[in-house]
């Protein structure tokens, strides 16, 4: 790709990504406020199903491959999960408190009862899922299709779920035919960050080629971020416009479907059981901290830039035990 087209790629997508996930997050409030779902919900449902498209296609490709990407698509949705908690609302307290130039922002929402209750089950599926799978040290075609069910009957229950409207608003029978454009538009504005995002990462390769940075620095930092640059995109900006509700929704909704539907749909691949799954241990250690972490800052309703910054040490720990510029495990004899 030319120096000159890719910088004018990544300054045109830059430009519609930001303009995509200003559509996508205003069109689901309006489906909120017509519905009765609540923000969470439809972060954790619509949204989060949406930005996990490209670990879906993944999924589906081991599928169609006869699972020898299993182990790739293992590690990927794992390891987002990881990026989701850590570098996305870590990053995001930081940027809201020099939005509003405090330390004292918080950024834990008002949410119903529900939605707390919503958040708190996809982090304990998030966790004990990997934690049961290494302790079984295999994974089977028939595990696979248990997360699916798990996925598709808590998907269910969520969808039945309404919200009572803020100040008793009521509803116009015009606003509720509009619903499904404003659900349309919705998938249009998250079609459009992804599409974006793919494009930037593209720009971006070409761009630290043309520099000379080596291809193992690019993989591990413009390909490694660009993978959650949809979540990154929709829910910073959700932060930044005091939707947070809908930003966890998305983020602790996108590791319960990596953990489920698109975890399950990999394990669904393989035609044999992964014996080697505690390869996946460190991930896996790593994944349950950023969990219980961001479970305990929700229980206390603590969320301001401290915890986002302690959020940030762990990915930035994360990152260096992967490239091994630090060994956490004890030297064999």
């Amino acid at each position: 790709m030319d120096v000159l087209i890719a910088l004018i790629l990544l300054g045109v997508f830059l430009i519609v990504l930001a303009l995509s996930s200003h559509l996508a997050i205003s069109n689901t409030i309006k489906v909120s406020a017509i519905t009765g779902l609540g923000k969470t919900t439809l972060g954790f449902i619509l949204i989060a199903f949406s930005t996990s498209i490209p670990e879906l296609s993944v999924a589906i490709l081991s599928l169609l491959g006869n699972g020898e990407k299993t182990a790739v698509s293992v590690g990927n949705v794992i390891g987002s999960n990881i990026v989701n908690i850590c570098l996305i609302i870590g990053l995001a307290t930081l940027l809201v408190a020099l939005q509003k130039r405090s330390r004292n922002v918080k950024m834990i929402p008002t949410m119903a009862k529900e939605e707390f209750g919503s958040l708190y089950f996809g982090l304990f599926i998030a966790s004990l899922i990997p934690l049961m799978l290494v302790y079984l040290t295999f994974a089977s075609q028939f595990i696979g299709l248990v997360l699916v069910l798990i996925f598709g009957l808590y998907t269910y229950q969520l969808s039945k779920i309404r919200i009572p409207q803020e100040n008793n608003q009521t509803v116009s029978e015009e606003m509720k035919r509009k619903v499904k454009l404003y659900v349309i538009l919705t998938f249009l504005g998250v079609a459009g960050v992804v599409l974006s995002a793919y494009f930037i990462v593209e720009s971006s390769v070409a761009l630290a080629e043309f520099a000379g940075v080596s291809k193992s620095i690019i993989g591990a930092t413009i390909i490694a971020f660009g993978t959650s640059l949809p979540e990154f995109s929709i829910d910073v900006n959700a932060f930044l416009r005091g939707h947070s509700a809908l930003a966890f929704g998305d983020i602790v909704g996108s590791c319960f479907i990596n953990i489920t539907l698109i975890l399950g749909i990999t394990l669904l691949a393989s035609p044999f059981s992964v014996k080697n799954i505690a390869f996946f241990t460190d991930l896996v250690i790593f994944s349950l901290v950023a969990n219980l972490f961001l479970w305990y800052f929700l229980s206390m309703e603590r969320l301001g830039w401290k915890e986002g910054a302690i959020l940030l040490f762990i990915y930035i720990l994360f990152l260096a035990t992967t490239i091994g510029a630090i060994n956490l495990r004890p030297p064999t004899i």
